[in-house]
């Protein structure tokens, strides 16, 4: 009894106290393919010159590279915190106090269409009054003051006593010590495989350990480059187009793009009816926009990052992304596909081998129209029994 009560106590301490670190780890994760880029682009020769003098890297590049990709992240949180979010916060201000409009706006186009069946009308006035008091309350409740905090926390008023921030901001140092020295972590992470497995063994962890990577690397960074790259199209063009709620609408569609498949949908679909509440004209244009927009997204942007990062259907993309989400909400969604990629990937080795082992083909076509109760050829077919 004192072990059940314990235990999870000190594993959930010991999570808490390192919550740092892996915010660290993570964002060292994220960022290592910028340091690789900067040292590859403007430090070649020292890098070829740090790997002849058997040095796993140039400290002066390293160095350089980290402060060139942190002030790059330095900028876009300063854009985020003193130009973004500002405007995103007058926009939910706005619509927050434009809702009781908005709301007499349906009501009147809902009286307008069912002016000939009174029944329904009043049944449907019924349900948007109630509809209108939770949504008036979760606007009020939930998303405006959560715009108050994320702008208080921005202006730094109560930076110390958030303690996400306060990990966050030991997270990026530790971050910088992991960047600093991944070489240096990576060995010692090759070495501590080769103590604990055989040399057999240790192949197929890298190897497995590199399909991973690949996956979630190729996934992940390009997923949330593309997202961004979106979210910061739609606001210029919305910006340009004189769109209502742009920063905030931006904003939705951005977030949302992260998700496969569905995201674009769950973004355009509620920005647009924002819209239309205030301009049905300005929705058809917005509409327009989008659909040119995810049509820029899925054939050019979006292959041209991601590429082939996962390599499933787009079936299984709906199944992982489904499962996900019952599993784990957005986030769930979100990283859903590239651990679904990974299952299947590991079924599909495991699979392979054991069909190679019975000198069977591995490609799925060998076996389109293949009997499912015939014996091999070399399988004498079992007589048949005596009925006596």
């Amino acid at each position: 009894l004192l072990d059940r009560r314990v235990l999870p106590s000190f594993g959930g301490q010991l999570l808490t106290a390192l919550q740092p670190v892996l915010i660290g780890a993570v964002l060292a994760y994220l960022l290592a393919p910028v340091i690789d880029f900067i040292e590859n682009l403007f430090f070649p020769e020292q890098m070829k010159k740090a790997h002849a003098e058997g040095r796993m890297t140039s400290r002066s590049a390293r160095a350089v590279s980290l402060v060139v990709t942190w002030a790059i992240i330095g900028l876009l949180c300063y854009l985020l915190g003193h130009v973004l979010i500002p405007q995103l916060y007058r926009s939910v201000v706005q619509l927050v106090s434009s809702v009781e409009g908005y709301y007499n706006t349906i009501s009147g186009w809902v009286e307008h269409l069912l002016e000939s069946n009174p029944t329904v009308e009043v049944w449907v006035a019924d349900q948007m009054d109630k509809f209108y008091e939770s949504a008036t309350e979760w606007l009020k409740n939930q998303v405006f003051t959560r715009t108050q905090m994320l702008m208080i926390a921005v202006s730094g008023g109560v930076l110390s006593t958030l303690v996400f921030l306060k990990n966050l901001l030991v997270g990026m140092i530790v971050s910088v010590y992991f960047m600093a020295t991944k070489e240096r972590c990576a060995a010692h992470a090759r070495k501590l495989a080769y103590s604990l497995f055989s040399e057999e063994a240790v192949y197929w962890v890298f190897r497995g350990s590199a399909k991973v990577d690949r996956i979630f690397s190729g996934f992940v960074r390009g997923k949330l480059l593309d997202s961004l790259i979106i979210g910061i199209l739609c606001f210029i063009c919305c910006s340009i187009l004189k769109m209502p709620y742009t920063p905030l609408v931006s904003v939705v569609v951005g977030v949302t793009n992260v998700i496969p498949f569905f995201g674009p949908f769950l973004g355009a679909v509620p920005s647009a009816f924002l819209i239309l509440l205030v301009s049905p004209k300005q929705c058809l244009v917005f509409v327009i926009f989008i659909v040119i927009l995810q049509q820029f997204d899925g054939n050019i942007l979006g292959p041209k990052i991601l590429g082939d990062a996962t390599g499933i259907s787009s079936f299984w993309v709906i199944v992982a992304i489904l499962v996900g989400g019952g599993f784990a909400g957005v986030l769930g969604m979100f990283i859903g596909v590239p651990v679904f990629a990974c299952i299947q990937e590991l079924l599909k080795f495991l699979m392979d081998r054991r069909l190679r082992k019975r000198n069977m083909p591995t490609e799925a076509y060998a076996y389109v129209g293949r009997a499912k109760d015939s014996p091999p050829e070399d399988t004498p077919a079992p007589e048949p029994k005596d009925p006596a």
